[in-house]
């Protein structure tokens, strides 16, 4: 992953200005869903992308070592090797295939860092955690601190914090900011940040792109969508709002800031569309893991599905054919 982002002073006076358009916004994002599709190879190579840019998440209450090893073994090997060599049957190298992390429970990430380690995938599936009271963030800020320490401790490189949303909707920008300062310092010197926006809690667009706003300026590396638990998660509109923020961030600061749209992308064709998001509003520069990521825990099978259809010429597979991650 790039260098962490140092953030910047809150600037108030820019945070003041925003104004979201809604009806652009959505006629943005209609048009975006409405593309056609891409096709046979490219269609593959654009899944395969996907693939590499996904965050394998299990963040239930029923999870123990034996889910969390399978997870992390499916993400160092996501797609059957039996497709790949069908794909890349003409290439003299077969790219590397894996997705960009796993992301699990504070309490499970030393499960996830003994199976990567013991796999020898510890260089290549990052370990994420979220932290922070996750999902609601209802606890003292104290508690939420140690939570981030305790993952990090336990080799958790990625940390998904989420933002206390009353703060948001009572504009106290200034706690805010300061809180998502603390808790980047508690992520250490080695772990990125991902800050949940949980924009289902916000009330607005504008508090969505003021929210982004301030996360960036106290140090987030990424600005994430949801934690998959709210009524309304990952949407398009909102990827657009978001990424126009990363875009002005990166306009006045000349820094790049992730993205990573998280809640209800189960399907190959909702993969498609935020990459193409990601193409449009911010260029080929992030199309990579290191600048975007999409949480997700059933997406993979459906992205299996698609490939194993492209490799063997039409043929659809039942998702129980797959092994489960």
């Amino acid at each position: 992953m790039e260098d962490r982002n140092p953030g910047c002073e809150l600037d108030l006076g820019w945070i003041s200005q925003v104004r979201v358009n809604l009806p652009a916004v959505n006629r943005r994002a209609s048009i975006i869903q409405s593309r056609r599709g891409v096709k046979n190879q490219w269609q593959a190579a654009w899944l395969l992308r996907a693939v590499t840019c996904i965050d394998l998440t299990t963040l239930s209450g029923d999870d123990t070592w034996v889910n969390v090893e399978r997870l992390c073994r499916k993400a160092a090997n996501p797609v059957s090797r039996d497709i790949l060599d069908t794909i890349f049957s003409d290439s003299e190298t077969k790219p590397p295939i894996h997705t960009a992390a796993v992301c699990v429970y504070p309490s499970r990430v030393h499960d996830a860092f003994r199976t990567l380690t013991s796999i020898g995938a510890q260089d290549k599936v990052n370990i994420a955690s979220v932290a922070t009271a996750f999902p609601t963030g209802q606890c003292p800020l104290k508690t939420r601190l140690e939570e981030i320490r305790f993952a990090v401790q336990n080799g958790a490189n990625e940390i998904d914090i989420v933002l206390d949303r009353s703060l948001v909707l009572e504009h106290k920008w200034q706690e805010l900011y300061q809180e998502i300062q603390q808790m980047k310092e508690a992520c250490g010197e080695k772990a990125h940040m991902k800050t949940i926006l949980a924009v289902g809690d916000l009330g607005s667009l504008d508090n969505v792109y003021k929210a982004s706003l301030v996360a960036m300026m106290a140090g987030s590396d990424f600005i994430k969508t949801s934690t998959g638990k709210e009524g309304v998660n990952a949407t398009l509109p909102v990827g657009v709002v978001m990424c126009r923020a990363i875009a002005d961030y990166y306009q006045r600061m000349n820094y790049k800031v992730g993205f990573k749209p998280a809640g209800g992308i189960r399907t190959a064709k909702d993969s498609l569309n935020w990459l193409f998001l990601i193409k449009e509003e911010l260029g080929n520069e992030w199309l990579n893991p290191h600048l975007f990521r999409i949480g997700a825990s059933g997406l993979l099978t459906d992205i299996e599905r698609q490939l194993f259809h492209y490799a063997s010429k039409g043929r659809y597979a039942a998702a129980h054919e797959f092994t489960s991650s």
